[in-house]
């Protein structure tokens, strides 16, 4: 008996087909009921998805109806381009649902049927949950020094830019257009993955920036130039992806407001406040390695977030700069950090200045 139990278990699930039924993921889902939401956004909803028969669990993205979706075989078309995407740091999708359904709605004073397009996206499930819930949610703490360690936290921040590199430099790049930490899932090793890709764009090879008339997105990481003007660039990932790292390294945490909609005061708190004296205080037991990486962190974080755009580092060099911490470290030792507040040239030997 205990052979056969071993043999059932081995054997593979198997595997469901790219194009999945409303009615299937109705199912899954107990009729996508509260018991199954993992999250929501002005977007679309979040369940998790038990597959029948198989114990499998899947997250299942339920579009809004009046999400900022491309319909029909736009959708269809920009999905299947994502899925196809293989990195470690990118949540995989699994599946998808583009269906057109009637719908009873009311119409003045009558009622009519209408055409309701039901989208979907499926991705693998991550138990872990998202950053935000595990940065700053109930079992979170405050303190810079406590809650997941240092260590961890630089790990997600490169993890982070690693997959908005690999999105970057794809032949036909990606734009993300939704990054913050809602966004980004840990597997059950902290290993950071990007998820939600329900506002990416997908530009073409000659193409390097576009403009819209219709600017969706999540208050507090949006680029200025696509708030104000829809400009639509990779760099309006780097804004959003300089907001996480600070974020992630100050333990401080984003909280947007109407009339802060790129979060510029969140910004300009952080560059006045996280001097080399504040790191030294909030990271007093770490050594000098851990924060000169602090430091360096908070000088890309902010880098990111330049007004204009143009000033703004392309992610090679946010990921060089990461990566390389550690090797310099290795070439020279590294001095500790000053307990007075730094000159106007030290940022320099922490940015993106250096010869």
């Amino acid at each position: 008996m205990a052979t056969g139990s071993k043999t059932q278990e081995s054997k593979p699930s198997p595997e469901l087909p790219t194009e999945l039924p409303y009615d299937f993921l109705k199912k899954i889902t107990n009729d996508f009921s509260n018991d199954m939401k993992i999250s929501g956004s002005p977007f679309g909803t979040l369940y998790k998805g038990i597959i029948p028969n198989d114990d499998r669990v899947i997250a299942v993205k339920k579009l809004q109806e009046n999400a900022p979706m491309p319909a029909d075989k736009t959708f269809t078309k920009e999905v299947t381009n994502v899925m196809a995407l293989k990195h470690e740091n990118i949540v995989q999708i699994v599946g998808y649902c583009s269906e057109t359904s009637k719908k009873l709605v009311q119409f003045d004073s009558r009622y009519i049927q209408a055409d309701i397009n039901e989208s979907l996206i499926c991705y693998e499930y991550l138990p872990k949950g998202n950053l935000e819930d595990n940065l700053f949610g109930p079992q979170a703490t405050s303190s810079a020094e406590s809650g997941i360690n240092w260590d961890t936290r630089f790990k997600i921040i490169k993890g982070i830019c690693k997959g908005l590199h690999f999105l970057h430099k794809l032949d036909i790049p990606i734009i993300h257009m939704d990054l913050k930490p809602e966004n980004i899932l840990l597997d059950d090793n902290m290993v950071p993955k990007i998820a939600d890709f329900a506002l990416s764009r997908v530009f073409g090879e000659e193409q390097t920036r576009l403009c819209t008339q219709r600017v969706v997105g999540s208050y507090g990481y949006m680029a200025p130039e696509y708030l104000y003007r829809g400009e639509i660039s990779a760099q309006s990932d780097i804004y959003s992806l300089g907001l996480i790292i600070i974020e992630i390294t100050t333990r401080e945490k984003n909280l947007p407001d109407k009339d802060q909609p790129s979060a510029r005061s969140f910004i300009d708190k952080v560059s006045k406040d996280w001097t080399e004296m504040h790191i030294a205080d909030k990271y007093g037991s770490s050594n000098a390695e851990v924060l000169r990486q602090v430091k360096t962190c908070i000088d890309v974080g902010l880098k990111c977030v330049e007004i204009d755009r143009k000033k703004r580092p392309p992610i090679d060099k946010i990921v060089a700069a990461l990566n390389g911490l550690h090797a310099i470290q290795m070439e020279n030792e590294v001095p500790p950090v000053s307990s007075t507040p730094p000159s106007k040239k030290s940022g320099s030997r922490f940015g993106f200045n250096r010869k």
